[in-house]
């Protein structure tokens, strides 16, 4: 928990992040990632935090698989696949009243990009390395 004066992940994370569901397909993840400009999609069912997907994640694995594959042939192929195929689970999150630095300790130590935050079981934000690093920027 913050003490006065230290930052916490409430001030600098994305609050609402864009979420998917686990049966959504590859296709549509892969859409919202490259024309969101997004790394990080948090899994929900039901309402639930149940994994979280990177793009890392979706490219490595579909690389191999796409090698030679381009157009209507890519698009068939994601859209057999599933986001549950693909996703991390389970997933480490963070408390929104949680420090930087304890967020910052917990992505190292996890060698992870980014924690959901997590307000009892509500998902209400994310933070990313880039939230903290552009915030150790600008201070």
């Amino acid at each position: 928990m913050a003490r006065d004066g230290e930052i916490t992940v409430r001030e600098i994370m994305m609050s609402h992040p864009v979420t998917l569901g686990p049966d959504d397909t590859l296709e549509t993840a892969n859409d919202l990632i490259t024309l969101g400009r997004i790394r990080h999609v948090p899994i929900l069912e039901n309402g639930r935090l149940v994994g979280i997907l990177s793009q890392r994640q979706l490219l490595g694995p579909c690389v191999g698989i796409m090698l030679g594959v381009k157009g209507k042939t890519k698009k068939a192929l994601l859209k057999s696949f599933r986001v549950k195929e693909l996703m991390c689970s389970p997933v480490f999150t963070i408390s929104p009243e949680a420090t930087l630095k304890e967020a910052a300790r917990l992505m190292a130590e996890k060698r992870i990009g980014c924690l959901p935050v997590v307000d009892g079981s509500q998902l209400v934000g994310l933070i990313t390395v880039t939230d903290i690093l552009r915030h150790v920027a600008e201070s």
